[in-house]
């Protein structure tokens, strides 16, 4: 598999001169009919994966806060070692699933505008995405670091 570039272009029907994509009910250039078996893409299924993703981000809230009801009441201080472990274990968590929550509320609003905004050009569409991507990095491993 090349790379991303190389793929889209294939797909698009690119250098290769196969059949490519091509969009419901567009004619193709050899003249024929348009949709069949081509890509379809529609503002209903943007809106759909993104209110799916919402309700990811849903899902993580309630996670959060059984984990913090998990918590409460939970002495760390002049207590056994392993309840200070468990509280960097909870802090590591609660971090990662703030931030899971953000992204998943981020990607839900990028979907729903690519619906909306379908006459963009691709490297718009892409745009989108890249700056996702650029706003959350995946968290480094904890535990077992020296310290």
């Amino acid at each position: 598999m090349g790379s991303f570039e190389e793929e889209w272009a294939r797909l698009k029907g690119g250098p290769s001169g196969g059949p490519g994509m091509r969009l419901a009910g567009v004619p193709a250039a050899d003249g024929g009919g348009g949709g069949a078996g081509g890509l379809q893409s529609t503002k209903p299924a943007w809106t759909a994966a993104g209110t799916a993703v919402g309700g990811l981000a849903g899902d993580v809230k309630k996670a959060l806060t059984g984990l913090e009801t998990g918590q409460k009441g939970l002495a760390t201080e002049g207590a056994v070692e392993s309840a200070g472990a468990q509280s960097e274990v909870y802090t590591s968590w609660k971090t990662y699933l703030e931030a899971l929550s953000g992204r998943c509320t981020a990607l839900q609003g990028k979907l729903q505008r690519a619906g909306n905004d379908l006459f963009l050009t691709d490297d718009n569409l892409k745009g989108l995405f890249t700056e996702l991507a650029s706003h959350y990095q995946d968290t480094p491993a904890t535990g077992g670091q020296e310290r």
